[in-house]
């Protein structure tokens, strides 16, 4: 997955979440910036720190710029919590999970699970498969990652919903997607939401298989490098 060009600038401040303020470095001027994540971004928002800009000019938008990467202490960072299922669905279509499935199975995206959940893939062979993404960016130090970097009920109603499936006979895959150039493993952050991390052990006995996608990045773009297995 290519960006567009990216502009340089310096991290003011990040405010209500999804809005940042950011000093360009090629000019100086302060902007306002969306911030596409709703995590802690623990260790991803350094006042000062040096972060990528994408600018889009269609009308329709509030802000025209969007944040997309940020130099860490320990490495480079996308914050663009959405462009992990980019990066998973260029995965597959590249045959990275071609022991999983067979490369060129039909694909479909946000399909529905459970009730008012939806999923982010479904993989149409033989009875199905649903997969999940994850974003992971919360860098523990030593190369360690874990997810998430804040309380989500709705991450394990996902959970939870996902073992229902399995339990009508589906295959139920959760992907944790990589966005941080440090990390090397990736686990449950029990320091930050113990029952997202008692609900995952729960599924991996019920079924539910995890792997983990790493991935090279750069401010030219970020591209699939390796998949892993997760085991209990």
């Amino acid at each position: 997955m290519e960006f567009p060009v990216l502009t340089a600038g310096h991290l003011m401040r990040r405010y209500k979440r999804f809005l940042a303020d950011v000093r360009l470095a090629n000019s100086g001027d302060v902007v306002c910036v969306h911030c596409p994540n709703t995590g802690a971004m623990t260790g991803c928002q350094p006042v000062g720190g040096r972060v990528w800009l994408s600018f889009h000019d269609d009308p329709r938008r509030k802000l025209q710029w969007t944040w997309e990467l940020v130099e860490t202490d320990t490495g480079l960072a996308c914050i663009h919590a959405a462009l992990a299922n980019r990066l998973v669905a260029e995965a597959i279509e590249r045959g990275f999970f071609a022991e999983i499935w067979p490369k060129g199975a039909p694909l479909y995206r946000e399909r529905p699970l459970g009730r008012k959940s939806r999923v982010d893939f479904f993989v149409d062979w033989n009875h199905g498969i649903y997969v999940e993404v994850k974003s992971v960016s919360l860098h523990l130090g030593g190369g360690e990652g874990a997810f998430p970097d804040a309380v989500s009920a709705r991450a394990t109603k996902h959970l939870v919903d996902l073992v229902a499936a399995r339990k009508k006979g589906y295959r139920v895959l959760l992907v944790f997607c990589v966005m941080h150039a440090a990390i090397e493993h990736v686990s449950p952050a029990h320091h930050v939401d113990p029952a997202y991390a008692e609900h995952l052990s729960w599924a991996l006995a019920h079924g539910l298989e995890i792997y983990v996608l790493f991935n090279d990045m750069s401010t030219g773009g970020i591209y699939p490098r390796r998949l892993a297995s997760m085991e209990g």
